[in-house]
């Protein structure tokens, strides 16, 4: 598979990413809103809607964040021309090894860094650089927007409806435990879950295209 280069190639992942995700998740909507079936096995296809909506939920921020690290990595840019949170991800290992250590070497090497090396070309680390948690929390969500230097100010008012309607349920479907899920609250997880899909895909894809990830004169 080529490398994510240009706005356009990421722009064409993204699209790809969500379009299928999206296909499926109107598949299983349909099929409950359609459904003559019995209550019991209507909740058990809810049941399998809400796990199927967080795993494309999930799937397509992990999937897009990589992508739009790789195409960061991919412009050659040298650190002292990255936004600061690309800085701190490009240095995130050596950061954690100087806060777990006293010696006085490592703490150096930071120092050093920040003082000789920030003209040099960047290297940035994105193969697993965006991490779910395998749980996908509205503070799990914070923290990659934040290391993709995006806005989480949007995703504010829906912390609620990701933490307990949606993650929740998920957990519980996932261990095992019987629940009983509404239709309408169903179709309203449904729903906004797709539109934050959408807004991450956007704002992801802007990021590229207006160089987000460049560091601002006023920086």
């Amino acid at each position: 598979m080529s490398k994510i280069r240009t706005p356009d190639q990421l722009n064409e992942m993204l699209h790809d990413a969500i379009t299928w995700r999206k296909a499926e998740l109107r598949d299983i909507k349909s099929l409950i809103q359609t459904s003559t079936f019995s209550s019991s096995k209507l909740n058990c296809l809810l049941r399998s809607g809400v796990a199927l909506l967080y795993a494309h939920w999930e799937g397509f921020v992990k999937e897009s964040g990589t992508a739009y690290l790789e195409f960061v990595s991919m412009q050659g840019l040298k650190y002292d021309e990255l936004a600061p949170n690309f800085i701190a991800l490009a240095m995130k290992a050596r950061l954690n090894e100087a806060g777990q250590t006293n010696k006085a070497i490592i703490h150096n090497e930071i120092v050093k860094f920040f003082l000789l090396e920030l003209s040099t070309k960047s290297h940035i680390s994105y193969d697993n650089a965006i991490s779910t948690e395998s749980n996908l929390s509205s503070k799990v969500l914070e923290n990659i927007i934040y290391i993709l230097g995006l806005d989480y100010s949007h995703y504010r008012t829906k912390a609620e409806l990701i933490d307990e309607k949606l993650l929740k349920n998920r957990n519980h479907i996932a261990h095992g435990k019987h629940l009983i899920i509404d239709k309408s609250e169903f179709m309203e997880i449904f729903e906004e879950i797709v539109k934050l899909m959408e807004l991450f895909y956007n704002q992801i894809s802007n990021a590229a295209i207006t160089e987000a990830y460049k560091r601002q004169a006023n920086f």
